[in-house]
């Protein structure tokens, strides 16, 4: 029987680009989206679903279940970005974030879970960030609910893993989809403090999303996890200096790495 696999976000991105591809290795793939629309240029299925609602979420797995009987992988890519110095970042958006990225992501864990235990197998593969592994300046926020992300799959992987279910991270590096065109960019105020340096630094992370990898990277990524009998807690795709930058944390003092991002962000 092939596998059958969940993914949030799917509408499009990464999240479509996985879909696509499981789809056609032969897996039976559904995607979510909060407002999904027919398509039938499409090889998988959408089903909707709003990480941000509970019942939204229930009603989606139950769906899957009853049609095929089991959920095999789940694929928690569902998430929004957010930019802005924290100063002047609305906490209320800074909440936005954490609620989809963080907490709807706990929520289908938790939903998909008691299947997985039921089947004694399944797979979950968290979509996380390169930005998760250090602070980011204008991303502080976005690489804070990735980061506990990471974090929080560590220690669900452990307390899972006599039920014979994974759980792993991937993290992106910059890859070439409409991510940047669905942020909340906090506003360049007149007035703020750091007017100059945000507005060109802006205009540089957009230029990185645009100059990004194919998304088709991670989706052979995902297939190959999706096949490994004892996969790895984390897992990274990106460029050679995003994947460095991870190391280069490791091994640097402090200060010197932070001297490295500010020259970098030219701060």
């Amino acid at each position: 029987m092939s596998k059958v696999v969940l993914i949030t976000g799917a509408s499009s991105g990464i999240g479509r680009a996985i879909a696509i591809f499981l789809s056609e290795k032969g897996m039976k793939v559904y995607g979510t989206s909060r407002k999904p629309k027919e398509n039938h240029n499409l090889p998988f299925t959408f089903v909707a679903l709003d990480v941000l609602n509970p019942d939204s979420i229930k009603k989606a797995i139950d769906l899957i279940i009853e049609k095929e009987s089991k959920i095999d992988v789940l694929i928690n890519n569902a998430g929004m970005g957010i930019t802005g110095p924290v100063e002047d970042t609305p906490t209320d958006e800074m909440r936005k974030v954490f609620n989809t990225n963080l907490f709807g992501a706990i929520d289908v864990m938790k939903a998909v879970l008691p299947q997985m235990r039921k089947q004694k197998n399944g797979t979950i593969i968290n979509v996380t960030s390169i930005a998760g592994y250090m602070g980011l300046p204008f991303r502080g926020i976005y690489s804070a609910t990735k980061s506990a992300l990471e974090l929080v799959t560590e220690a669900a992987r452990m307390e899972v893993k006599n039920f014979g279910i994974d759980i792993v991270n991937i993290a992106p590096g910059d890859f070439a989809t409409n991510i940047a065109a669905g942020r909340y960019h906090t506003p360049v105020f007149e007035n703020s403090a750091y007017k100059k340096v945000y507005e060109e630094n802006l205009s540089l992370m957009d230029a990185h999303v645009d100059s990004g990898m194919n998304p088709n990277e991670m989706a052979k990524k995902v297939f190959k996890i999706i096949n490994t009998k004892n996969p790895k807690v984390h897992y990274k795709v990106g460029g050679f200096m995003e994947k460095f930058s991870i190391v280069l944390k490791r091994i640097l003092p402090d200060k010197i790495y932070e001297k490295l991002l500010m020259n970098h962000y030219k701060l």
